[in-house]
């Protein structure tokens, strides 16, 4: 996770509202002009409908498509957070606060899934079609966030998840403009900045919890991390591939767009930004336990890294073909666990 993206400016993780439409102007600026010229849909190995830059491999094109995905699956996401107590919206239209942040942050999400499906559709490099009927197939299967109904499990969660896929975008980023797609890499761009501002926002709220409730903060910091932050889309398929979102992270971590460096680094991040470590009054037997956990387990993490790293050296020699549904059935080398 080299340049692992900040937290971003506290002042900007104001109201929903204020955000949001980068992503979308990036991908006006990128198709402008093109949808009148739209076309029949290439064949697998065919030219894009306006000719994008090819260079972008189909590794990175995989990781691009599962991200995509994982954004369009938001009626399950904002399901998630009226599961909470104290904080739903019980009417679907309720003028809390909260409700209304649920229902602003859900907005600008849509943003995101809505640009970089456009986008793909353009390019001609990918089967829209199967892409659809994974989006469809996720949703319906929905997340499993081994979690509580409790706004402390739950905003752990999410500040977890949002700085973990702004970091996912904003790796994408970098990888694509690399390749040459520099109109792709501002839409990722973009959507990395809202994410920013997400995580900001939510990393704040879960920040006052531990200031006020403490012990409480702490054992459900605990009780997350002993249970791992399960990736939303850990439910895809394609109706082909029985392990397609296993094969979906090997290619994230091969390409440096999401790897378990990263997941160690947010929670180095997160230890640093809420000051666990420093945390001692107010704490129950259970919760400085729950501290102690939590403090070494980027040690742990670490080490399992070190060991996983020269499995996949020995194992590269071993890498497998793996067919994508998404880009027409054409096969990726990656290297499972």
């Amino acid at each position: 996770m080299d340049g692992v993206p900040g937290s971003g400016d506290a002042g900007g993780a104001g109201a929903p509202g204020a955000v949001g439409g980068g992503a979308r102007a990036a991908a006006a600026e990128a198709g402008r002009g093109s949808v009148a010229a739209v076309g029949p849909a290439p064949g697998p190995g065919g030219a894009g409908r306006r000719g994008l830059p090819r260079g972008v491999p189909d590794a990175h094109l995989v990781c691009l498509v599962g991200n995509m995905i994982t954004e369009e699956a938001l009626p399950t996401y904002q399901s998630v957070p009226n599961r909470f107590e104290a904080v739903r919206d019980l009417t679907g239209a309720d003028a809390t606060a909260w409700a209304r942040w649920i229902r602003g942050w859900s907005a600008e999400e849509n943003r995101h899934g809505d640009a970089l499906s456009r986008y793909m559709y353009l390019s001609g490099r990918v089967d829209m079609h199967q892409v659809d009927r994974t989006v469809h197939r996720l949703i319906a299967s929905g997340m499993a966030m081994n979690a509580a109904r409790s706004p402390y499990h739950g905003f752990i969660y999410v500040a977890f998840q949002e700085r973990a896929t702004a970091i996912s975008h904003g790796n994408t980023a970098r990888h694509v403009s690399a390749h040459g797609d520099h109109a792709l890499a501002r839409i990722c761009g973009a959507i990395m900045a809202d994410e920013k501002r997400h995580e900001a926002a939510y990393t704040r709220i879960v920040g006052k919890l531990f200031e006020v409730y403490p012990d409480a903060a702490v054992r459900a910091l605990g009780y997350m991390m002993r249970r791992r932050i399960t990736m939303p889309a850990a439910l895809m398929t394609d109706g082909r591939d029985a392990d397609l979102y296993a094969h979906y992270a090997a290619a994230a971590q091969q390409t440096g767009v999401y790897t378990a460096s990263d997941y160690r680094g947010i929670l180095e991040h997160l230890i640093r930004q809420w000051r666990v470590e420093e945390l001692a009054a107010g704490l129950s037997g259970e919760g400085r336990r729950a501290r102690d956990y939590v403090c070494g387990l980027p040690h742990k993490i670490r080490r399992m890294e070190e060991k996983a790293h020269d499995r996949a050296a020995q194992a590269q020699k071993k890498a497998t073909s793996i067919p994508f549904s998404w880009i027409f059935d054409r096969p990726v080398s990656v290297v499972i666990p």
